[in-house]
């Protein structure tokens, strides 16, 4: 198998054989991160092609310092928010009476499949699964998803306390589903 850094330079000399492996190697991880973003598998995808395209592009620009694989995650993730801003009309509650030490409590649900939790994550309304993603996949701080989103950092935070709410109760109707048919069965 061939290293990243050749297939770098292959791709940096525009050789398309490179282009094809650095493709297969990373579009079904990347197409996970997209697919976080956006409500679809279609529109995944298409976010998945235009960041690619952008990888292809801008791969001159790699200059080795970091992961590879985090280049280009943050290509598909400013990539999948370009998208959402251009296409889909969201809207962020702004409540900014949340308590400064507000603390979310721990709640453990039985496992859940990548899959699952991709269709959960695809129900969330647009706002709260930008914040959710940003936040907890990325690792953004709520002040770095205020001047990303365009937002207030209350409202980054309440937009969060509410996509935790929506998710607990998704899983809750997901447990007792799950409950109840083997109770049944």
């Amino acid at each position: 198998m061939i290293g990243d850094d050749k297939i770098i330079e292959g791709c940096k000399k525009g050789k398309k054989r490179s282009q094809n492996r650095l493709y297969e190697k990373y579009a079904p991880g990347m197409l996970g991160v997209c697919l976080r973003y956006c409500t679809n598998m279609t529109e995944a995808e298409d976010v998945l092609q235009e960041g690619f395209i952008k990888v292809f592009t801008h791969i001159k620009n790699f200059r080795s310092e970091g992961s590879f694989e985090g280049w280009i995650r943050r290509i598909m993730v400013n990539t999948a928010l370009t998208y959402i801003k251009k296409n889909v009309k969201y809207s962020y509650e702004n409540i900014d009476n949340i308590p400064a030490d507000y603390q979310e409590e721990e709640v453990v649900y039985s496992p859940v499949s990548p899959e699952v939790l991709i269709k959960i994550l695809q129900s969330l309304p647009d706002g709260y699964r930008n914040v959710i993603n940003l936040y907890i996949f990325e690792g953004y701080a709520h002040k770095e998803i205020a001047e990303i989103l365009g937002i207030s950092e209350s409202t980054s935070k309440s937009q969060l306390s509410k996509a935790k709410k929506f998710l607990r109760n998704k899983l809750e109707e997901r447990n007792k589903v799950l409950t109840t048919s083997t109770a049944n069965g």
